[in-house]
């Protein structure tokens, strides 16, 4: 069984971790349960963290008339900008980034809400409008950590997004310990692993990171992770699909066309195609290359990240028709 390195993700603590919210309850999540065993997770509630209590009013953004965001409390209107931003620079300031593999935060919180959070013109019964932004937390999560995955329960519902998420948090913490270890071997090993799981994302960023690897200007191995974590962490941004899938799949049956018969090449192609198509998911063509580097013994392609890139535990039976 593979073995993966835990990821570091930071959460907000009502997401299946604390009754913290302003009405006293948690948010239950069958997916971020699920993560429990495979992630270490750093919980915490900027609105508790900030002070406030458990209940408490709820908050709200109010823009104002020169386009500036305060959040407030929904009913009296005392205003707790600074306290939320404050407590946000210095508690992102202290986490250390090199050690943090993703966030996940609560969707559409005043606070932690990535995106689409409402907004409102004042305090008191007054209707939401049609402006949306993004949590005084979450915003600054944004900018000190912009190459870091961030999304919201919400989103990880759809598979392609959870997936993705997936796929970034558990490379991340793979490349976490290669930083650790800060030799040219290791990172070797590490871009030997990833090599098709890094050409379906982006096959331009496989061949940046492979001249970096080259290292034919003889660079320190300091200065090579420095240049090779950005581009990584830009591949890893960029979501699976079909097109792309298609390209590394047909690199990986050339490593077995000429052992197979014709029956076999002329069911993977078709297969092949009906993935092409939408009729069949992305599961059945790269399980039927598994199994061949399985029959093969190709050492090479068995340590390949792309037939496991996270605990397959994490993928539910009734996700497998969702892929790309």
């Amino acid at each position: 069984m593979k073995e993966f390195i835990k990821p570091r993700v930071v959460i907000s603590k009502c997401l299946e971790h604390d009754k913290c919210r302003y009405d006293g309850s948690m948010i239950n999540n069958e997916f971020i349960e699920k993560l429990k065993e495979y992630v270490d997770f750093t919980p915490v509630c900027p609105e508790v963290e900030v002070g406030l209590p458990i209940p408490r009013q709820a908050l709200r953004i109010i823009l104002s008339e020169n386009e500036e965001q305060s959040l407030v409390f929904s009913r009296t209107g005392e205003d707790i900008t600074e306290k939320m931003q404050s407590f946000s620079n210095g508690f992102l300031d202290d986490l250390n980034k090199s050690e943090i593999d993703g966030f996940i935060l609560k969707s559409r919180s005043p606070s932690c809400g990535m995106k689409d959070v409402k907004m409102y013109k004042t305090f008191g019964k007054a209707p939401s409008i049609p402006k949306k932004t993004k949590g005084i937390f979450a915003k600054q999560v944004l900018e000190s950590f912009p190459d870091i995955v961030l999304e919201d329960e919400g989103r990880l519902s759809n598979y392609n997004i959870r997936e993705s998420f997936l796929i970034n948090i558990f490379t991340s913490a793979f490349f976490r310990k290669v930083k650790e270890e800060k030799n040219l071997n290791s990172l070797i090993k590490f871009h030997s692993e990833n090599k098709y799981l890094l050409m379906a994302l982006s096959q331009g960023k496989l061949k940046q990171l492979g001249k970096l690897v080259g290292n034919t200007e003889g660079k320190k191995i300091d200065q090579i992770l420095e240049e090779y974590e950005p581009i990584l962490y830009k591949a890893l941004g960029t979501m699976l699909n079909t097109g792309r899938n298609v390209n590394m799949l047909l690199h990986l049956f050339g490593y077995f066309s000429k052992d197979l018969t014709t029956n076999e090449k002329g069911f993977f192609l078709e297969e092949l195609e009906k993935y092409r198509n939408k009729k069949v998911p992305f599961s059945v063509p790269l399980s039927l290359i598994h199994s061949w580097v399985i029959r093969f013994g190709n050492e090479y392609l068995l340590k390949q990240t792309i037939f496991e890139a996270f605990p397959s535990e994490l993928i539910n039976v009734t996700d497998s028709g969702k892929g790309v």
